[in-house]
């Protein structure tokens, strides 16, 4: 925050979006940490109480792109599986290429046997993306359209309703009327407010708003 960003935009590099955890790391899976080198003297629990630092710092790491506090745009190509799948739930909003193919493979290895992938028309109507690019090379000019059109919004209300949205996810509809009601008591106080009424009468050219400032800390 602070630094006049509006957006982010999620993508994985080479022929994928993202393809798991690495099963091959024998040293992650057995809840071990680098200290640990006598696997057969700890028993059970102790392992088990040690492997869940591990997954919790996994989890934070997935859960900090749901709390970043600007609109994350996941553009999906490739491999999407497991902890892809993941990554891609915790982001805003997602679209994906024609190549894409989706895939939760602890299902299969674990639970049940006759799990498969799945493509991008049954992600789109399953509701899992919102959109399918044309062509795999129109992936990323299809993102960027969506986070322009984020980005020309007011930095204060696009924060102010992803934090309401997240909010209002896991509470009541009470506890949600609640937490919009203190939120927009001072949102609704925000010059942007007049400055894009004025824009979308027409009154204006272009508005420009004023970054966000730093988040303060200790």
């Amino acid at each position: 925050m602070g630094d006049d960003c509006r957006c982010i935009l999620l993508i994985g590099q080479g022929k994928g979006f993202c393809s798991g955890i690495d099963v091959t790391d024998e040293k992650f899976f057995s809840g071990l940490s680098n200290d640990d080198s006598d696997n057969d003297t700890i028993d059970p629990a102790r392992k088990s109480l040690a492997f869940r630092s591990q997954i919790l710092e996994m989890q934070a790491a997935f859960s900090a792109v749901e709390e970043c506090p600007v609109p994350v745009v996941a553009a999906i190509h490739g491999a999407c599986v497991g902890a892809g799948i993941d990554l891609a739930c915790c982001a805003d909003v997602r679209l994906c290429s024609p190549s894409a193919r989706f895939s939760v493979r602890e299902s299969e290895s674990f639970v049940l046997r006759e799990a498969k992938d799945f493509t991008p028309d049954e992600a789109l109507r399953i509701g899992f993306v919102s959109r399918i690019s044309k062509s795999d090379d129109d992936l990323i000019n299809t993102a960027n359209e969506i986070l322009s059109k984020i980005a020309r919004n007011s930095p204060v209300a696009v924060t102010v309703t992803k934090s309401s949205l997240n909010f209002s996810r896991d509470h009541s509809v009470a506890a949600g009327l609640q937490h919009i009601a203190l939120q927009n008591s001072t949102a609704l106080m925000t010059e942007d407010l007049a400055k894009a009424f004025m824009a979308d009468k027409g009154r204006v050219d272009g508005t420009e708003f004023v970054p966000l400032s730093s988040h303060s800390r200790l």
